[in-house]
């Protein structure tokens, strides 16, 4: 069942939606046979995304999720942008899940400062944490004002009920104070280590200065630890899962290529501080480098129920040949805008204590109205099998919110296979994610973003791919979830690949071969 968000803003765009609607919009049209043609349709995103949740007007930037052990769900703030955010800017606002796929509206939990003067005139992330000792809820956050000698302080905030807030207005951690910078001092983390004793983790610049307090009021400097090489990590988010301990981070670095949201682990906290005294041979032993989801997943930080874990992160949107152009541009060549939709995995340990993330649970629950699918199109396609390069089948056309499963298993290690979307018969240019064969004994796998057809451009370089090793059995168990332009693929629980395709509702998409062969089996689609 869908859970509703209702806002004055939703019901203002519904009236203008309502009255303005054109070829572009998605709905139901009499006059077009939906079931029974392949033609592209130039389809466009709902004014609200119900899974992939992004607010009615603007988007989420970092997400700042918090399990809330009061009432039982997690609550998930967020930088408020806006196209135009004015002198003030990124208020937190939030929305609370039980779930992950299902999301209410809190709005707006933390204000902007009052004028440009203040050191809080915009704020930047921070985290939330509740202290049974003093029954209070705190928020540390990013206090940013460009025209102050400290560009970046840490701040707070406390409520009793998670509903009104009082900032400290005498209460900062300034850099500059303590040997860091004073214009790159941000995203501070709070959590607690095996003692007992809380910890602050805060990114400055090429290092993580660490504080530490017993009451979540005062806090006492105790050293630092690095960053990786000469790359600044985003968003520390550290936490204890079962023998372990993680940092996730994310990787903000001028080489686009190094853009992703990755962890560090260790047997103990120290360790896990110690791994970036020489990252490259403290590694995980996952074959990725850490890296847990493709340059479309971004500030990614994590929460946990007590059982489950999970990561949000944020799916940038599109822009076209201007700035003003939002939405348009799925194969330009340069880097993704910043903030969009907000993307929920489950983290999955295994056994070695390395992490991979994979769908959560409620998402299947909740796309559960199952569709036909029927074959419009083929070549080389013959009883559940693609042989030749060049072979494909063509499926009908989706709907705004997509659940596509199957099962793919290649005939050797070195078949190489595709999932099109915005695919019509008479497309001349469709995305392709590419499951490519790699490496000396064809042993490893990389996930490639291709604008294919007549007019594509090939390989997208603004949108790099994701490693990873080939299934054994050469067997691959794949879940597509859409919500609108935001698309996240799941391989075995081993591979989360998230990316903004925009155009695939009421499109038809397509299974693809390129040499060899492989056969497809159990495609099912269900939505809601």
């Amino acid at each position: 069942m869908k859970t509703k968000i209702f806002s004055i803003f939703a019901l203002m765009l519904s009236a203008i939606v309502l009255t303005a609607c054109s070829e572009d919009s998605f709905g139901p049209d009499p006059e077009k046979d939906w079931a029974g043609t392949t033609a592209f349709f130039n389809s466009a995103d709902e004014k609200g995304f119900l899974t992939y949740y992004s607010p009615t007007l603007g988007r989420c930037g970092d997400p700042m999720p918090f399990y809330d052990q009061k009432v039982g769900e997690f609550k998930v703030l967020y930088l408020q942008e806006y196209d135009n955010n004015g002198p003030c800017y990124h208020p937190f606002w939030g929305i609370s899940t039980k779930d992950g796929a299902n999301y209410d509206m809190i709005g707006e939990v933390l204000p902007v400062g009052a004028s440009t003067a203040l050191q809080d005139a915009s704020l930047g992330t921070g985290c939330a944490v509740y202290n049974e000792s003093d029954q209070l809820y705190y928020i540390y956050y990013t206090g940013y004002n460009v025209l102050l000698p400290n560009r970046e302080v840490v701040m707070r905030a406390t409520s009793p009920d998670f509903k009104t807030w009082t900032k400290d207005e005498e209460w900062q951690l300034k850099g500059s104070d303590y040997g860091f910078s004073a214009k790159d001092f941000r995203d501070p983390q709070v959590f607690k280590v095996d003692d007992g004793t809380w910890r602050m983790v805060i990114a400055s610049n090429l290092k993580f200065a660490e504080f530490k307090s017993t009451d979540l009021k005062n806090w006492e400097h105790v050293g630092q630890f690095p960053m990786i090489w000469d790359r600044m990590c985003e968003c520390p988010d550290i936490f204890k899962m079962g023998d372990y301990w993680y940092l996730v981070y994310s990787e903000a670095y001028r080489a686009p290529w190094s853009r992703k949201v990755k962890y560090m682990m260790a047997r103990s906290y120290d360790d896990l501080k110690a791994c970036f005294n020489d990252p490259g041979a403290h590694w995980p032993q996952d074959g990725k480098e850490g890296v847990l989801d493709s340059r479309a997943f971004y500030a990614g930080k994590t929460a946990s129920n007590g059982t489950d874990r999970y990561i949000w992160g944020w799916c940038p949107y599109r822009v076209g040949s201007t700035v003003f152009e939002k939405n348009i541009n799925v194969g330009a060549d340069g880097e993704p805008a910043w903030a969009g939709a907000l993307v929920c995995h489950k983290i999955i340990q295994h056994a070695d204590g390395t992490l991979t993330v994979g769908e959560v649970p409620a998402m299947a629950e909740k796309y559960d109205e199952e569709q036909p699918v029927t074959v419009m199109d083929s070549n080389g396609y013959n009883n559940g099998t693609l042989s030749g390069d060049g072979a494909y089948v063509l499926f009908n056309r989706l709907g705004a919110h997509n659940h596509i499963s199957m099962t793919i298993k290649t005939s050797n290690n070195w078949d190489k296979f595709g999932i099109s979307v915005v695919r019509g018969s008479d497309s001349e240019k469709y995305y392709t994610i590419v499951v490519n064969p790699e490496g000396e004994d064809w042993d490893w796998r990389k996930i490639k973003f291709e604008e294919e057809g007549e007019n594509g451009k090939g390989s997208i370089e603004g949108i790099d791919g994701y490693g990873f090793a080939r299934p054994a059995d050469n067997t691959y168990d794949i879940d597509i979830y859409t919500d609108n332009s935001v698309l996240v693929m799941y391989i075995n629980d081993n591979v989360a690949y998230t990316q903004r395709i925009y155009g695939i509702q009421k499109n038809c998409w397509s299974i693809n071969n390129y040499g060899g062969s492989i056969s497809v089996s159990d495609v099912e689609v269900s939505q809601y």
